[in-house]
């Protein structure tokens, strides 16, 4: 499933505009609280430019799940150049500081969408899609690790990037329901024990 890309730069803007609307939206009601109308009035766009670009709805919540995806990885800029255990602690601390500058343990947007599309048999795989792209900039950082010794030869760094990621959206979870930064925290300092119990020995 693709969307149509805007080709001029007017277009592009009509074309953000009604995305960053819809992720707003999304964010706070969910997929299913947002209507195109409510989209429509929150970029005031008009619904022929809406569906120059989105041939339905779902192709608007794919485009969203892209956006949330840059929103996450732009505000952990660590993450693409990972090549040492100093570089990880690093990757935890731009975790922290989104929340720490928020004033309050904020929702993962991609865990919040999870949460409604689980079950959704085409929205679903989109959102792992996201997820999958996430842990993979871990995954290239940790074959880092292991390429300059690192990490151990026989570690598995697709396993380790998905047991990191599972404490960070487990953190993520309880720390916004908690409103309680602590519940990150200490998963982070989980996931970094773990991934060092695999240093070579």
């Amino acid at each position: 499933m693709e969307t149509q890309a805007a080709s001029t730069p007017r277009g592009k803007r009509t074309r953000d505009a009604i995305v960053d609307a819809a992720a707003g939206l999304m964010y706070v009601d969910g997929v299913a609280g947002t209507s195109v109308d409510k989209v429509l009035a929150a970029s005031g766009a008009g619904k022929s430019q809406m569906y120059h670009y989105f041939k339905n709805k779902e192709q608007l919540v794919e485009a969203v799940i892209d956006r949330y995806l840059e929103q996450i990885l732009g505000n952990q800029p660590a993450i693409f150049t990972l090549a040492s255990w100093a570089d990880l602690e690093t990757w935890t601390e731009q975790l922290l500081d989104v929340h720490r500058r928020a004033g309050t343990p904020v929702a993962c947007p991609l865990g919040n969408l999870a949460g409604e599309v689980g079950d959704n048999p085409k929205l679903a795989p989109l959102v792992d899609r996201a997820y999958r792209t996430w842990e993979s900039h871990l995954v290239r950082g940790l074959k880092t690790l292991q390429d300059n010794g690192e990490l151990a030869a026989d570690a598995d760094p697709e396993r380790l990037a998905q047991a990191a990621m599972t404490s960070v959206q487990g953190g993520l979870l309880l720390a916004h329901i908690r409103h309680d930064l602590t519940a990150l925290e200490d998963a982070l300092g989980i996931a970094l024990t773990y991934l060092r119990s695999h240093t070579t020995s």
